[in-house]
């Protein structure tokens, strides 16, 4: 593809938009901490998708976008189902079964599946550098668990949870990326976290007796994940994977870790030790590494588009890192873990 100045813009618009993404995402970390404390997992997450898919519907009315295509309609129930419903609520109960170090290394597959998945499913290419990138940053992560790890015990159904949310992370972007090729991040993003509360409300009966006991801490930390790291966060993933591949857009949500590192450090005031900041930093080296294009390129930029995915068929998985969905990588597609996870 030509390296024209539209694509580069377009490249530099997706990036700062997966930046918003993964910060946001690291910052799910610290409300889902108080929320869960309250909250029961798939209240917390019946609560999230509520709160984000007001903001998000507000907004599609605002703009008068109304409803997608019906091309775009499988890969938004796909990814709403397994990315925001199912995602949210195993990653929420699985950082209940084990200690956070535990859940990173295992929420952490999530983006080397994605590009996996991607690969086969969309036609989209694994250049070298994607490869080691990927590989140094969950060398990285896996430094980053160890480091937070408590006694070293989990249960098998906290490691099946997590499992399973770093495979419906994985899944959920993959099959948001044909989606964005005919609606809109907005579209896509806002009937996705609609589908995923819908699938959630048989929580609403525990949702409701929870709030009725919760601090009002608990709640607005549950209303700030809903509106940011969900509204917000999975909408700007949205966007900047309409414009690039969803292997490369996994292996960004690698920083969330270091980033949940620096946050809880300055907010929760704990001290990380030495081996967590040399995982951080090989996390981020790990990214840098992915992105990174050989010498004789140009500098060019390349942008998704129908020759990309071919196969026209995301929380903070990262986030999962540090006892957050949020990825949630993430995820609407939408994108850890996160927190929420981690992304």
């Amino acid at each position: 593809m030509t390296n024209t100045s539209p694509e580069r813009r377009s490249a530099r618009l997706a990036l700062a938009a997966v930046a918003v993404s993964v910060v946001l995402w690291a910052s799910a970390f610290v409300s889902i901490r108080s929320a869960g404390e309250a909250y029961s997992p798939g209240a917390l997450a019946l609560g999230r998708l509520l709160a984000g898919a007001l903001v998000l519907g507000l907004f599609l009315l605002i703009r008068r976008e109304g409803l997608p295509p019906r091309a775009a309609w499988p890969g938004i129930l796909a990814s709403g189902f397994l990315w925001f419903a199912c995602y949210m609520v195993a990653l929420n109960w699985g950082e209940r079964q084990v200690d956070a170090g535990t859940a990173a290394m295992i929420v952490n597959i999530g983006p080397i599946l994605m590009a996996l998945l991607a690969s086969r499913f969309l036609g989209e290419a694994l250049p070298p550098r994607l490869i080691a990138g990927m590989a140094v940053s969950f060398a990285g992560a896996i430094a980053v668990g160890l480091s937070m790890s408590g006694d070293g015990h989990a249960s098998v159904l906290g490691v099946v949870l997590c499992l399973v949310a770093a495979a419906t992370y994985a899944a959920g972007v993959v099959l948001q990326k044909p989606a964005l090729r005919h609606g809109s991040p907005l579209q896509v993003t806002f009937f996705s976290c609609l589908v995923g509360a819908v699938a959630c409300l048989p929580f609403s009966g525990q949702l409701l007796s929870d709030a009725s006991h919760a601090p009002a801490s608990a709640t607005l930390n549950m209303v700030y994940l809903g509106v940011f790291p969900t509204a917000l966060a999975f909408t700007t993933w949205a966007f900047a994977l309409a414009r690039t591949s969803a292997s490369r857009m996994g292996a960004t949500t690698y920083v969330v870790p270091a980033m949940v590192v620096l946050m809880s450090w300055a907010v929760l005031d704990e001290v990380p030790a030495v081996l967590t900041l040399v995982g951080g930093a090989i996390c981020l080296a790990g990214v840098a590494v992915s992105r990174s294009r050989p010498r004789g390129s140009g500098g060019g930029v390349t942008v998704a588009s129908g020759a990309t995915s071919t196969a026209g068929g995301e929380v903070t998985a990262a986030s999962g890192a540090a006892s957050s969905a949020e990825g949630e990588l993430p995820g609407p597609t939408p994108g850890p873990n996160p927190g929420e996870r981690v992304t």
